[in-house]
């Protein structure tokens, strides 16, 4: 077995683990090599497991950076929610071991193509050869693709289509497409649906719509988002899995589809996804009625 190590070390924690696993990650397989710096072509990687030692944030940047490179990563969380990077600390060697016994199963993850084709030229986008050939941006992400309004603040205007269906247009503070695995990311934050990662869905999300009427819409996985950028701020902007970005200027056609190739997980049995929102999220949560200091508290 070959392993491959990325690790954050920007997080104090993560140098000091690696330094101490790094012994007997050594002993039960081949370590191809240790990247605290994101230099590696990931896409050149030979390996049989990437493990990343980090967070959400990370692993979300070396599932862009492998390119399609079917390597199955192990995430180990050393952020805050770690709903991708599922793995603790504490229990990381043990469950590395169950992954070499192959005890643990693999999930493939859906990724998003995003594709910025400039004002003023042709665009079909359902035709991926000319979208590939007329688009001045392009970028994969495992979360999702966010226009943001950016500064001066004012709404900007976007219409949003789905496979060349009637465009609707409105006006807010941007719009999120997501994926299963970025649904409860930026998504759910902006009051979009909570897709189970086997779903093989797209959520299309308004962000602060000027509109009471317009909601959060889930598509096929198979659809091609377009998003024209009808008006827009000094500062609109692009984010892919808010890290690959471009600036947008009026008239930029936004194509989003589904990309070529997935990311590959290793899964961790006990992070279930109804239990990690439950705990991360506390969602569903009971309300906290044991405090005195509430308004109406009776008595």
């Amino acid at each position: 077995m070959k392993a491959f190590i990325i690790a954050n070390i920007a997080k104090p924690a993560v140098k000091t683990a690696l330094d101490q696993w790094l012994p007997d990650l050594k002993r039960q397989c081949e370590v191809v090599g240790v990247e605290t710096d994101e230099l590696y072509d990931l896409q050149k990687v030979s390996a049989d497991v990437i493990l990343v030692f980090g967070g959400d944030g990370t692993l979300l940047t070396a599932a862009r950076r492998m390119g399609g490179k079917p390597i199955p990563m192990m995430g180990v969380n050393f952020g805050r929610l770690g709903f991708l990077a599922s793995f603790q600390p504490d229990e990381f060697l043990e469950k590395f071991n169950h992954f070499l016994d192959g005890k643990l199963r693999t999930t493939n993850r859906m990724m998003l193509e995003t594709s910025v084709v400039p004002a003023g030229r042709k665009c079909n986008p359902l035709d991926r050869d000319a979208v590939n050939a007329g688009r001045s941006f392009v970028a994969t992400a495992l979360n999702d693709a966010v226009i943001t309004a950016g500064p001066p603040f004012h709404m900007i205007e976007l219409q949003i289509s789905a496979d060349v269906e009637t465009a609707i247009s409105y006006f807010g503070d941007g719009a999120i497409v997501a994926t299963p695995s970025g649904s409860t990311a930026y998504n759910v934050s902006a009051g979009g649906p909570i897709v189970n990662p086997d779903v093989e869905a797209l959520c299309i999300t308004p962000i602060c719509p000027h509109s009471l009427s317009f909601r959060p819409v889930v598509v096929s996985s198979h659809s091609t988002v377009l998003i024209v950028a009808t008006r827009v701020n000094e500062g609109t902007t692009l984010f892919c899995d808010g890290q690959a970005s471009t600036k947008l200027s009026a008239g930029d056609q936004i194509v989003i589809s589904r990309s070529s190739h997935d990311a590959i997980l290793i899964e961790n049995p006990q992070a279930r996804e109804w239990r990690s929102l439950a705990e991360k999220l506390h969602w569903a949560a009971t309300p906290n009625y044991n405090s005195h200091n509430e308004v109406g508290h009776p008595g």
